[in-house]
């Protein structure tokens, strides 16, 4: 890139849904729109954790009340394509981009509708550790099978 900001010669094009192994459905809220008419960009991450924290608890791999481990966010990202708001019904495509020894990167793309192409893409990266002491902790072969599921 240039130093001025202006170089979009490199950036990628955005994610095609058929590349996610996991699409999961997601409602947009009224309070999502900024004033200028569009959902604004906080909801963006609201979104991708919605998305991945409902995948681990519907597949156990995230007990909220008593398990033992948990997924720390230590890093994320965002970049934009096009534009969504309300009443926006949102796909929300998910892979693993990474599997770590206690950590997993995931990648999220947002559709709008029946969208093929991502109006958004992002990723976070939780790093698996024990919820007394918040270290980490190794990613068991249980929970690693079910992230290698979703591998892309």
């Amino acid at each position: 890139m240039t130093g001025d900001g202006n170089d979009t010669t490199r950036r990628s094009p955005p994610a095609r849904r058929s590349a996610f192994p996991l699409i999961r459905r997601l409602a947009t809220r009224w309070s999502d729109n900024d004033i200028y008419g569009h959902m604004n960009n906080v909801v963006h991450y609201s979104l991708f954790d919605t998305a991945v924290n409902g995948w681990l608890i519907e597949t156990g791999l995230l007990d909220l009340r008593h398990g033992s481990e948990i997924g720390l966010v230590v890093e994320t990202g965002c970049r934009y394509h096009g534009e969504l708001a309300f009443p926006d019904e949102i796909a929300a495509g998910i892979g693993i981009g990474r599997l770590g020894r206690s950590s997993v990167r995931y990648e999220i793309a947002l559709f709008a509708g029946g969208e093929e192409t991502a109006a958004a893409e992002g990723f976070f990266v939780h790093v698996n550790v024990d919820r007394t002491t918040r270290r980490p902790v190794a990613i068991g072969p249980e929970r690693r099978k079910k992230f290698e599921e979703i591998l892309l």
